[in-house]
């Protein structure tokens, strides 16, 4: 390649770090190369054969595919046989630059870049010059390079399947969602369509005014029906906001104590139908936090509403609270079931549900009721857009001894350098 050539040269640079890419980009354009660049190795194959460049730069330690590996499928594809392929890596190892000549590269340069050579270091490659290897270090490096290919695809194959697990798990909560979502719609449906075949059976039947008390309960029925359907949409509503990052905050000053007095107050009387035992700290001395009081309320509601459903009849519950540091630390106990070590992660997941779904129930209130799957998966969005943190203490799931569960609410006293939509 003579020399007008070689400074018109398409110089293609594969490398993930930007600011390494401007600069060899900023060097080779004010020499008069046209300089393509690529962050990944499939994006780098992909420009290559597009541009078909007349020489590639190459970063040996890239994400996915290393440089040795793109260097490897390149010289695979037609019109890449003979193309200059040289590394460029900060990486000054022994072995290094033998190991990458054997996987195909033409020359090895290492970062940081003299500025003033490196023009010259890659016209000689463009016309001609390559790094030399002996046969014997040749067919060592080669056999390593193939090792290192065979265990990459070993620990690829092991993420496929690993993302295989997750998917067909995501698939069958899908599923169980779907089931559980007719179910928790199909009851309060049943009650709006008996309730209303009931009134306007009774219109029809009669000539006079209904009488007050059956107008009473037909609208308390109907009201019932649509409260629950609205809760069902409004959940689903909520982490979907969540998962999008547009769940808004109201901050304001906000005490704990109130918010643990209004949910308590909610269920009261499903305690004491079912000889619950909750006992509540004295919440009053803890510090005033900044938040949003609706959300944080929520957060709190699901927690307890969970503590209900998986603590037995006659079982106990204790909310109690304690700051630390600029931290407040709301704790609610309870004596129930139990959560297994392996799944304290995963029930804070959208849609997960310990256990099987076959003994759903659409009660919220009963041992054991069911639910979408949604609620810890709400709180833990409601308190990390909070700047905090929940997490759950728990020995075992054991049906029979009730190991029971602690979870943690951490609250930030402050809200530092908090965007209005999350």
């Amino acid at each position: 390649m003579n020399k007008i050539a070689t400074q018109s040269a398409k110089i293609l640079y594969i490398e993930d770090d930007p600011a390494s890419r401007r600069l060899v980009q900023r060097v080779l354009d004010n020499k008069g190369y046209q300089v393509v660049v690529a962050a990944d190795g499939l994006e780098g194959i992909s420009m290559a054969r597009e541009h078909h460049p007349n020489l590639i730069l190459m970063d040996i330690n890239l994400p996915s595919m290393d440089g040795r590996e793109i260097t490897t499928r390149l010289r695979s594809l037609p019109n890449f046989s003979n193309t200059p392929i040289v590394a460029l890596t900060a990486n000054h190892s022994a072995g290094n630059r033998e190991l990458a000549l054997a996987a195909g590269c033409t020359g090895f340069l290492t970062k940081p870049i003299d500025v003033t050579n490196f023009p010259g270091q890659v016209n000689a490659y463009l016309e001609g010059m390559s790094d030399a290897i002996s046969i014997d270090e040749k067919n060592e490096h080669l056999q390593r390079h193939a090792q290192n290919l065979v265990t990459r695809l070993e620990n690829k194959i092991h993420e496929l399947e690993s993302a295989n697990r997750r998917l067909r798990e995501l698939d069958r909560l899908k599923s169980d969602f779907i089931i559980m979502v007719s179910h928790e719609l199909r009851t309060p449906l049943t009650l709006i369509s008996g309730y209303a075949h009931l009134l306007d059976e009774q219109v029809k039947q009669s000539d006079d005014m209904l009488p007050a008390e059956m107008v009473v309960g037909v609208a308390e029925g109907l009201n019932l029906g649509v409260v629950r359907m609205r809760d069902v949409v409004n959940e689903i509503i909520k982490v979907a906001r969540i998962a999008s990052g547009t769940l808004d905050l109201a901050l304001g000053p906000v005490r704990l104590s109130e918010l643990v007095q209004d949910v308590y107050e909610e269920y009261q009387e499903v305690v004491e139908k079912r000889n619950l035992n909750v006992q509540i700290g004295d919440l009053e001395k803890l510090p005033v936090v900044q938040g949003d009081g609706a959300q944080l309320k929520s957060a709190i509601y699901h927690i307890v509403s969970n503590a209900i459903k998986y603590t037995p009849d006659g079982g106990s519950i204790f909310i109690v609270g304690r700051a630390v540091g600029d931290t407040v630390d709301l704790i609610i106990q309870d004596t129930g079931i139990g959560i297994p070590d392996s799944e304290h992660r995963r029930i804070f997941d959208q849609f997960y549900t310990l256990g099987s779904i076959d003994h759903h129930s659409t009660s919220k209130s009963a041992f054991q009721g069911g639910g979408l799957g949604l609620g810890l998966a709400i709180v833990k969005g409601i308190i990390e857009a909070h700047n905090g943190r929940v997490w759950v203490e728990s020995e075992r799931r054991d049906p029979a001894q009730f190991p029971g569960s602690t979870f943690h609410i951490l609250l930030p006293l402050e809200q530092m350098n908090k965007p209005a939509n999350l």
